[in-house]
């Protein structure tokens, strides 16, 4: 009789337990096709188009997503569902490993540099940014959004130190401005709907191009403003790749993002990476470590890094990075 009544009670409960494994595989298959689209951008070597571009910043977190569809496919006993995601989370790990080349150039060292590039949130961060300059002691300060009322306390705060700039004045978003201890000469910089400067430098007797970047954020129906902008810094990367150069500042992209990538197919090399920093965030700096790091110092090949550290601003949803250089000669 219990067994009967039990055999009774299974085949009622049936129905329920496939309606749930059902609602798990379509789960599984909602979260595996979202995190499938950009991953598949990602293994195209495209950015695709708005939320793609988003996501794609934060790509290592569709770690989260794919995990949990790994396990309503266990639950649905969903085995296509397992392979799937098993391939999602192969590729990945695969791709949180960063990117852009490495190594020590072969020549001799002949000059150090220290650069600090910092977003002050439309001026707010720019007391902090003073404080952090101040301390840290930079030979050259990129800073991005840096409005009138950010320029105007710059000036007597630290051009005694920095008697050398290179400004687009601008309010809001628009102004940034490179400060410097080495003489400077102007370039046209980089065209772009926020200020993006300029200059050549004189490090200790070395011609050194800088430039300053901030192209506009993947914001939606401004994919392709991004993209252009992005591939304006591009541009200026592979013209005189023979010239030492530096390219700093908020870049709006990370290493997951194709238009970046291509930044660094030109030779130069993330900074950071140099000195074994990988992907440490930098914005929103509230929510660090759950970020991304968008704010980069690129260096072509004749520059190596000994040490990279990231600040917190006051005021600013950005963190700033510090490097220390060295220039090398031609081995």
């Amino acid at each position: 009789m219990d067994t009967a009544a039990a055999q009774w009670t299974a085949r009622q409960d049936e129905p329920g337990r496939r309606a749930g494994r059902r609602l798990a595989a379509w789960c599984a298959g909602l979260l595996f096709a979202g995190v499938s689209v950009v991953v598949g951008c990602r293994v195209a070597d495209i950015d695709g188009v708005t939320p793609v571009p988003q996501f794609l910043a934060f790509l290592p977190w569709l770690l989260v997503p794919a995990g949990f569809g790994l396990l309503f496919s266990l639950l649905a006993r969903w085995w296509t569902g397992l392979v799937w995601g098993v391939v999602l989370l192969a590729l990945l790990a695969w791709f949180i490993e960063p990117y852009g080349k490495s190594g020590e150039p072969a020549g001799p060292a002949v000059a150090e540099m220290r650069v600090l590039t910092s977003n002050v949130k439309f001026g707010q961060g720019t007391s902090a940014l003073v404080d952090a300059v101040r301390r840290e002691k930079p030979d050259v300060v990129f800073v991005e959004e840096c409005d009138y009322e950010c320029d105007a306390q710059l000036k007597p705060a630290l051009t005694k130190d920095y008697p050398h700039r290179r400004a687009v004045e601008g309010g809001g978003s628009e102004g940034s401005v490179i400060l410097s201890r080495f003489p400077l000469k102007g370039t046209a910089g980089v065209p772009g709907t926020m200020g993006m400067p300029g200059a050549v430098a004189d490090v200790d007797g070395h011609t050194v191009r800088l430039q300053l970047a901030h192209p506009m954020p993947p914001l939606p129906r401004q994919i392709g403003l991004w993209r252009s902008e992005l591939g304006a810094l591009r541009d200026f990367a592979a013209d005189s790749s023979d010239t030492p150069t530096v390219l700093a500042g908020d870049f709006n992209a990370s290493q997951d993002h194709a238009a970046f990538r291509h930044i660094l197919d030109t030779g130069l090399r993330d900074a950071a990476r140099l000195t074994g920093s990988d992907r440490t965030p930098s914005w929103p700096s509230r929510t660090a470590p759950l970020g991304v790091q968008i704010d980069h110092v690129l260096v072509s090949p004749e520059f190596s890094a000994r040490d990279a550290r990231f600040l917190d601003i006051s005021g600013s949803d950005h963190r700033a990075l510090v490097v220390d250089l060295t220039l090398h000669g031609r081995g």
